[in-house]
């Protein structure tokens, strides 16, 4: 069997379709803030970005089209409107392009895990080595210039212990035990996750040209600011500190420089790649606070995705992953 001549499967086709439609919704993103960047370092790693995804975006393209497959629509320059009022500060930029580099590098690895073909497997190798790159200079720049707030620190203990009682789940009733840093690791993530989510919502909703969407965006601020709360308050129960908020990283324009369809689609993806990581929180969560906070927000993510989905729908901004066939349709032909 000729390894090279495989032809893609579903779940590969599948990957393809999702990192074309999620990356050129970034790209589109990244070239607006790309123009409006003054810090010179900031718009250096900007304009890497905006080069890597270019590169990538023609072999996406390419993989799609030898397979017969059309290239999605996706978004591209009629979703972003330039010469527009500055919405975002420029460290908020670098931020935003530090949490979608982690958002790409958790895709690659996974679209990784289903190829099988060769040309494939190497193309999301080096997809993941952009993504490496990517991340070192954004928390290398954030570093630099003091906006990148660590994890909480622990002091260790003497000696390694064995967990000694059925109290190390109990969250309740004044009895809990302090947070462990294997459940601090999905806290943290989950906060900026949320922070970043928060702060696009408010940044959008002040600049959506459709009343609905403009709703939407209110009620999808509001559902992470309580998520926000809820995460917050176990981490200082704890005397630990919260990551800061972003919200006055936003300026009081009002001019939309993106379409409502990118706007809707942006804050749709980011609440649905939020339930990997509250799974991954919940799954990793051993006290009984923890896993009660995890599933209510998993519930209302569940909510916001169900209006945005209809949302979408409606306004015919969601765009069909390609489907399996369906064989009753194709012999009630015959």
């Amino acid at each position: 069997m000729d390894k090279d001549k495989l032809k893609l499967t579903s779940s590969e086709i599948g990957s393809l379709w999702g990192e074309f439609v999620n990356g050129t919704m970034t790209d589109v993103v990244n070239k607006y803030m790309f123009s409006t960047i003054e810090d010179e370092q900031i718009k250096e790693v900007f304009a890497d970005a905006l080069e890597t995804f270019k590169r990538q975006k023609e072999q996406i393209s390419a993989f799609l089209k030898n397979e017969g497959f059309p290239v999605p629509i996706g978004f591209s320059e009629s979703d972003v409107f330039k010469g527009k009022q500055k919405l975002f500060t420029d460290i908020f930029c670098l931020n935003y392009l530090h949490i979608m580099t982690l958002h790409g590098l958790l895709g690659h690895s996974t679209a990784l895990g289903v190829s099988v073909r060769k040309d494939l497997r190497f193309f999301y190798d080096a997809c993941d080595d952009d993504a490496k790159r990517m991340y070192h200079q954004t928390l290398e720049l954030l570093l630099e210039k003091g906006n990148f707030q660590r994890d909480p620190l622990f002091y260790p203990a003497e000696n390694p212990e064995y967990i000694s009682s059925k109290d190390f789940t109990d969250g309740f009733f004044g009895k809990s035990r302090k947070l462990a840093a294997t459940e601090i690791i999905s806290i943290s993530f989950n906060l900026k996750k949320s922070i970043m989510a928060k702060t696009l919502s408010i940044a959008f909703s002040q600049v959506a040209q459709s009343k609905e969407v403009r709703k939407f965006l209110t009620d999808s601020e509001n559902t992470a600011d309580g998520q926000i709360k809820a995460l917050s308050k176990i981490m200082q129960a704890d005397n630990l500190p919260v990551p800061k908020s972003w919200e006055t990283e936003v300026t009081t324009s009002t001019e939309s420089p993106f379409s409502d369809k990118l706007m809707l689609y942006h804050i749709g993806f980011l609440f649905q790649a939020a339930q990997n990581y509250h799974g991954a929180g919940l799954a990793s969560a051993m006290r009984t606070d923890l896993v009660t906070a995890y599933e209510g927000t998993i519930l209302k993510n569940l909510l916001v995705t169900k209006k945005w989905f209809d949302l979408m729908v409606k306004n015919k901004w969601l765009e069909q992953p390609p489907l399996a066939p369906n064989r009753k349709e194709i012999s009630s032909q015959m």
